[in-house]
């Protein structure tokens, strides 16, 4: 990942900078940014909204596609001179780029993520083989995934954290509160099959709990029980 980290740089030379990096062959470049006050995303979000924009945690989302277009590097630059000129200070990052395929029809080759049931499946590989309770957490790639996720995941219990675009959910392997392991993959694979992105972790364990006259361990997270 290239970030553009000064400060107060107008928006546009930050887009020149990112540009002048990009392989010759580029066909589309994934781009996040982040308004320097966290109050004005709105006022950036509605300047770019031509581009497609999505909200992700502080900032947002969206892709350069070389083609052109409304999502084009043309368009780009005259939205970014809008968020200048409106003096809507922002610090701007590439998050992945694409490049030109023979099947030019195809969609961009980006780096992506692993699905959410196979980095569940990579996440449990790496626990002791005695655990018990899990503390686990589900971010989001996009506001827009936000209501479809927690149906499709409606078996986690999934609650929100904060603001961010994150669910916690517990996870018992034999008794206890919580989703089975085998319950909370089947519904990464839901999400899957409906190109519901994210990432999936392990927050925290318990091994070998014995639940006496109870559902289960209690997390205490921030001074909050979970």
């Amino acid at each position: 990942m290239c970030a553009i980290m000064l400060t107060s740089v107008k928006l546009r030379d930050q887009w020149e900078a990112i540009v002048d990096e990009l392989p010759a062959d580029w066909d589309a470049v994934r781009l996040r940014l982040h308004p320097e006050q966290p109050s004005e995303r709105g006022e950036a979000a509605r300047i770019l909204a031509p581009m497609g924009v999505g909200m992700i945690e502080d900032g947002l989302a969206f892709t350069v596609r070389r083609a052109g277009g409304q999502a084009g590097p043309e368009a780009a630059r005259r939205l970014f001179g809008y968020l200048d000129d409106a003096r809507v200070w922002c610090v701007l990052e590439r998050a992945g780029t694409a490049v030109e395929t023979e099947a030019s029809s195809a969609e961009p080759a980006f780096d992506r993520a692993p699905p959410l049931a196979e980095a569940w499946d990579d996440a449990l590989a790496e626990l002791p083989r005695d655990w018990s309770d899990l503390l686990c957490e589900l971010e989001l790639d996009s506001s827009d995934f936000l209501d479809r996720m927690a149906l499709n995941c409606a078996p986690l219990n999934p609650t929100r954290d904060g603001d961010r675009l994150a669910f916690r959910f517990r996870c018992a392997r034999l008794a206890g509160y919580g989703v089975s392991p085998g319950m909370a993959r089947r519904c990464f694979e839901r999400c899957d099959g409906k190109e519901l992105t994210g990432r999936v972790t392990v927050l925290r364990l318990l091994s070998e709990t014995d639940n006496v006259a109870t559902q289960g361990a209690v997390w205490v997270v921030g001074g909050r029980m979970l």
